[in-house]
């Protein structure tokens, strides 16, 4: 096996998935699935580090892959404090606030986690992350809310929001940094942003907050409503943040957390689903609304990618609403792990800063 590999981790709640990249070829791809009987031991998915790092390794052993030729290891970008993008090299700070959950939970946390723990059992490995969710490049006016004692934070999906504006800009021979972009990641979470000149000065909090529902999150929801059943339904905290972040949307109405499940059903005549997709399209469509007027009603363009928007159906339903904004550009499916890879490599070519996180 060649020297100088990357190996890029992203953790999902029910697999890791890991790639080894070789300059920028990837040279092995694998979801590693995690059954039900062994997650279930754990109460929380902090505890799961150990599991999951003993799976990487033994399924790299199982292919051959030189655990020795890997110079580095970089991780998705967790809940941290709000940060500029780019790429960090992990340390005791960031492991802390990772493994803290001040900033929110998810199972995206694990990804700087796990990139360390595998970098320490090697002492010339090197362990990042890359655009954190929580990079933070708002302008004045979007950190209002509403009320003094709540600000709007900026949770979105940073890593492939940029990856696909930056490929867009590329494919059309300009520079992102000169461009106004509309970006809407269609993903378990929905994410609609405005890009400004290489930075996102807007967007929904893709976390538990506002925005369109998802296939699990519930999104925007009847303020009133919502505190009224905080009080009167008997549940707990956190029984009612589950129900919000992850039993929410299409699985609320529909059962399944599956979008392309429910585009089989909607290309089977079944109304109801057709009715509920319909209406999550209407949601995303309304914040792309909202971004377009954050913009100034001036744009390049409008980007829809993620896993959704290989769904025909959902997307032309949003393209019928939005198209006289600008042109509406479909990329489908994540180029995360081509990112994380990219940067990296970069970064350690010293073309591009390594950042500090404090």
């Amino acid at each position: 096996m060649n020297q100088n590999l990357i190996l890029v981790i992203n953790p999902r709640a029910v697999y890791t998935r890991v790639a080894i990249y070789q300059n920028y070829n990837i040279l092995f791809l694998k979801d590693i699935q995690h059954p039900d009987q062994d997650l279930g031991r754990f109460s929380h998915y902090i505890e799961q580090i150990n599991y999951r790092r003993d799976k990487i390794l033994s399924e790299l052993d199982h292919n051959g892959i030189c655990l020795e030729c890997i110079r580095a290891i970089v991780g998705r970008g967790g809940l941290v404090k709000p940060v500029k993008a780019g790429i960090y090299e992990v340390n005791d700070a960031l492991i802390s606030d990772l493994k803290s959950t001040e900033f929110g939970e998810d199972y995206v946390d694990l990804g700087g986690i796990l990139a360390n723990e595998i970098a320490k059992l090697y002492p010339d490995m090197r362990a990042f992350v890359v655009d954190p969710v929580t990079v933070d490049e708002y302008g004045e006016l979007a950190r209002f809310s509403g009320h003094p004692d709540f600000e709007r934070k900026s949770i979105f999906h940073t890593l492939n929001q940029k990856a696909m504006a930056k490929r867009h800009a590329k494919a059309l021979m300009q520079k992102y940094e000169d461009m106004d972009l509309i970006v809407a990641h269609l993903g378990s979470g929905i994410s609609v942003s405005a890009h400004h000149k290489g930075c996102v000065i807007d967007s929904n909090q893709a976390l538990d907050g506002d925005g369109p529902f998802t296939p699990e999150r519930s999104g925007s929801l009847p303020v009133g409503d919502i505190i009224r059943y905080c009080f009167n339904s008997g549940k707990s905290e956190s029984e009612i943040l589950d129900m919000l972040q992850h039993k929410g949307g299409l699985y609320a109405y529909l059962g399944t957390y599956s979008a392309l499940e429910v585009d089989a059903r909607v290309n089977h005549g079944d109304e109801k689903a057709a009715k509920v997709f319909e209406a999550m399209a209407y949601q995303v469509s309304k914040e792309i609304g909202a971004m377009f007027a954050v913009l100034n009603s001036s744009i390049d363009g409008i980007i829809i990618t993620g896993g959704i928007a290989n769904s025909r159906w959902f997307v032309n339903k949003i393209i019928e609403r939005v198209k006289g904004m600008g042109p509406v550009h479909v990329y489908p499916g994540v180029a995360e792990l081509d990112s994380m890879a990219q940067i990296t490599l970069m970064a350690l070519r010293g073309d591009g800063e390594i950042l500090t996180y404090k």
